[in-house]
């Protein structure tokens, strides 16, 4: 039993990448009203160290820990080890009751893993996405799965990531669908009329003569001859298309600069920026006439907006978006690209569908089910039904 004044109950948040700090920034705030009975702290690996820096500060985020793994040319191996040492310190240190990890990285698995080592119960945010295919996305498909494999509670975000779990057995009373945090996240950042800071965006935005088309791509799959294809495909759609402006904020990974600037670089329409912040990549996805990319976060995140997506991959563990039509499967192939992008942009908007990843409650729903087991009290909130 705890002292008078002592916390109930210890949680602590562990991120290592900027979409998995945006995905549990709803999970943060939402756990913050059962301060301080339930003692919550966050740690960074560092796996990714600017970009996460960047939602830190729009979400108001406080790190309790800073690992700082990042280092030039790192290798999964390194950011393995590195994370592994690190967050077994922590974790002895805060001796917490729950882990939370969200995803599908490097982090994500260790972080599980050490809390299986630790013998500390794991939550898996955004549990049950499959793709079936253990090279793609790589490395992501098996870190996600091996994670379940860990994980004690499992927010589903979808009915079809449950089914998941439950067809490898996972006990039912462990899952909750919740939906997907990062609707949660979207939706308080798109309320927010705020300047755009990215200086080309801000300027495509203004035009009223413009089109634009938002391309994001970094899957490590991709890295060599499929990314070239991908990228060669984008230029040619803008030197077709003298309307459209394409803005790619490169992922600083230099299998992904090099062949950007080589294939890229130079085009009056093609803009290749840094790393936009979140509320700046909020904006262009519901500024865009299409997206391009191969980032899991995006197909959730374009659909509230009706925006139309391809996907630059073959399969996808997201292929809710795919069914009810808000997303298309196109993958590298050059002429592949360029026919869908070319029917997509010339069919005339229509009213979007409801986001088939969540209502923006998903923080909500899972800061509830962590109070719920570690306070013992009643749950507030339902499992999403939709």
């Amino acid at each position: 039993m705890s002292a008078p004044g002592e916390p109930r109950g210890r949680v602590l948040v562990i991120v290592g990448t900027r979409p998995e700090a945006i995905k549990m920034a709803p999970v943060l705030e939402a756990l913050r009203p059962y301060a301080p009975e339930l003692e919550t702290r966050l740690v960074l690996t560092g796996q990714h160290s600017d970009l996460v820096d960047q939602v830190l500060e729009t979400f108001s985020m406080q790190p309790h820990y800073d690992l700082e793994i990042m280092t030039e040319g790192q290798s999964l191996y390194d950011v393995v080890h590195r994370a592994l040492d690190g967050l077994r310190e922590v974790v002895r240190d805060f001796a917490p009751d729950i882990l939370l990890v969200q995803g599908d990285t490097a982090t994500v698995f260790v972080g599980a893993l050490v809390g299986y080592f630790e013998r500390v119960r794991v939550g898996h945010v955004e549990a049950g996405l499959r793709s079936h295919d253990k090279w793609a996305p790589y490395p992501e498909e098996l870190f996600r799965v091996m994670t379940d494999a860990l994980s004690d509670f499992y927010f589903a975000p979808t009915q079809r990531a449950r089914q998941a779990l439950l067809a490898e057995g996972t006990p039912p009373e462990r899952i909750h669908v919740t939906g997907n945090t990062v609707v949660d996240a979207l939706l308080e950042v798109a309320a927010a009329e705020r300047p755009i800071h990215d200086e080309a965006l801000a300027r495509v935005v203004a035009d009223p003569a413009a089109r634009l088309v938002l391309l994001t791509a970094h899957r490590r799959e991709s890295f060599g001859e499929p990314l070239r294809e991908a990228l060669g495909a984008v230029r040619e759609l803008a030197d077709r298309h003298p309307e459209l402006h394409v803005v790619y904020p490169v992922h600083p990974n230099p299998n992904v600069t090099g062949p950007a600037r080589e294939i890229l670089s130079g085009h009056p329409r093609i803009h290749l920026t840094r790393p936009v912040g979140y509320l700046d990549l909020v904006r262009a996805l519901r500024e865009a006439d299409l997206v391009l990319t191969d980032s899991g976060g995006i197909q959730e995140e374009a659909p509230t907006f009706g925006t139309p997506v391809l996907v630059l991959r073959d399969v996808t563990e997201r292929p809710e978006g795919v069914e009810a039509g808000v997303a298309e499967l196109v993958g590298t192939d050059r002429a592949r690209i360029l026919e869908r992008a070319e029917a997509a942009l010339a069919r005339p908007p229509s009213d979007a569908p409801p986001n088939p990843y969540g209502d923006g409650r998903a923080g909500e729903r899972i800061a509830d089910i962590v109070a719920s087991e570690l306070l013992g009290v009643p749950r507030r909130t339902e499992d999403w039904r939709r």
